[in-house]
């Protein structure tokens, strides 16, 4: 029978193996840990110390997750969504989610461009075709009406 200590050992140890991969939040990390029959006490105890040590930090998660949903051409609808749904916190959504209009503007221009081209959309039936493109990718109907409407010929 396993003691208390080497199960936590055995926790801790996955906990890193996970972390080494990628960042994950603290919601993420303890529903994977308590997936493999874990010990509830065992799991708290391991995430407060890999908190503490600086292993797992929300905070760093959300900065690399938004970091690489934008780079993917997320928008910041679906973001906010999916940080919400992996545990993040409201607070630390808004501090990494707030860039301004401008920044996701221009995100928007870059997503559209690399998808349909400088070219403005010729007609309404095109129009709608990339807004709701646009859409799916998580971004507003006032950001794209703003961009895609008033887009100029390059």
């Amino acid at each position: 029978m396993e003691n208390d200590s080497s199960r936590y050992q055995k926790i801790r140890k996955r906990a890193l193996d996970l972390l080494s991969r990628r960042e994950h939040s603290e919601f993420e990390l303890r529903k994977k840990l308590l997936g493999k029959d874990a010990a509830v006490h065992a799991v708290d105890e391991a995430i407060e110390d890999l908190k503490r040590n600086n292993f797992l930090s929300d905070d760093r998660y959300a900065e690399a997750y938004v970091r690489s949903r934008v780079e993917r051409g997320d928008g910041p609808l679906k973001i906010r969504h999916e940080l919400s749904r992996r545990g993040v916190s409201g607070v630390l959504i808004e501090r990494h989610m707030d860039q301004g209009d401008e920044f996701w503007e221009i995100v928007l221009r870059r997503v559209r461009s690399r998808k349909f081209g400088a070219a403005a959309p010729g007609d309404y039936k095109e129009w709608t075709r990339q807004a709701r493109f646009l859409q799916s990718r998580g971004f507003a109907p006032e950001q794209i009406r703003k961009v895609v409407l008033f887009q100029e010929t390059v």
